[in-house]
């Protein structure tokens, strides 16, 4: 019989690539990992690894077997969450992952409604980009998590993650130059293109997101598909510094309309022909678990309640 719990070893090898690496994001030593896939091999009967080089590969058996872990997996998950069903109550931990500006748009509502209705329920919330999301929750870091995705970055097909749609929201351009108490806001004309919209603004200097997140590599690619390669001077994370940074003339950048709601009164925001998309995802075959359903639920009326908050420029 082929233990479930080497059965993820084996795919999480498939994923990143090296033992270290699988080490590393599961707290085992390397030598642990090792000995656990040889006893796996032994189980299968088959090799199911082979060296080149300095580091391991998988054989055709092996990434066979990856393909059935996939479905396997799916299923003990799929069982756990119809058994939690089966208890009286939501109660216990559930970690919760949240990209930086859904921190202060989504969770705190969202957590409120959770304490409303199942008390007993324990969340845990940390911060983490959407692009490690998956090996989060793989790894059992994580429970559920609120991720996101652009025009220009979509999210890569991932069969061990689950996902729902939560919300869709346009990307404004914000730039310094307005003077008054609000945000000036300059709706696009129909048909304005990213190169009419973001040409003016090629020769300035650009703020991002750090590189290696969604967002940097949404604000490079929408640059390049206007037509130039922006100088990037700033990389930051929270897009409220990326407001105030525009304001003073530091650059131009990229916010979602989320992150619009306390923009400073000297920041223009152009709005723009491009999106964000905002999800709750889990391990494949989870949706169906208790908590997690209930915090889906609660993060779609959280985002009712946060809806009505945005500036009044911005409707």
């Amino acid at each position: 019989m082929l233990d479930p719990r080497r059965l993820h070893l084996l795919r999480e090898l498939d994923r990143r690539g090296t033992i270290a690496a699988v080490a590393e994001a599961l707290t085992f030593t390397a030598s642990a990992v090792s000995q656990q896939l040889s006893v796996l091999e032994r189980e299968a009967g088959v090799p199911l690894l082979e060296r080149s080089g300095r580091r391991v590969v998988l054989t055709p058996a092996g990434r066979a077997l990856v393909t059935h872990a996939d479905a396997v997996l799916e299923r003990l998950e799929l069982a756990v969450s119809e058994l939690a069903g089966a208890r009286e109550g939501i109660r216990g931990p559930l970690r919760i992952g949240t990209f930086p500006s859904g921190g202060p748009a989504i969770v705190p509502a969202a957590l409120a409604e959770l304490a409303r209705r199942h008390p007993a329920l324990e969340p845990m919330v940390q911060e983490i980009d959407s692009a490690r999301v998956s090996d989060g929750l793989r790894a059992g870091e994580l429970d559920v998590a609120l991720v996101h995705d652009y025009d220009f970055v979509p999210a890569s097909p991932d069969t061990t993650v689950g996902q729902v749609p939560l919300l869709e929201e346009p990307v404004y351009l914000a730039t310094g130059g307005a003077a008054g108490s609000a945000p000036a806001t300059v709706p696009a004309a129909r048909g304005d293109t990213l190169a009419e919209l973001l040409g003016p603004w090629a020769a300035s200097p650009w703020i991002t997101a750090r590189d290696g997140t969604t967002g940097h590599a949404m604000a490079v690619r929408a640059c390049q598909a206007a037509g130039f390669q922006p100088r990037i001077r700033h990389q930051v994370n929270d897009f409220r510094t990326v407001l105030a940074l525009a304001a003073i003339g530091q650059g131009a950048g990229f916010v979602p309309e989320m992150a619009t709601a306390h923009a400073p009164g000297d920041v223009v925001l152009t709005r723009l022909p491009l999106f964000r998309r905002s999800k709750v995802a889990f391990r494949a075959g989870g949706g169906t678990h208790p908590a997690i359903a209930a915090f889906v639920a609660a993060a779609r009326t959280a985002v009712g309640v946060t809806g009505g908050t945005s500036s009044p420029a911005l409707r």
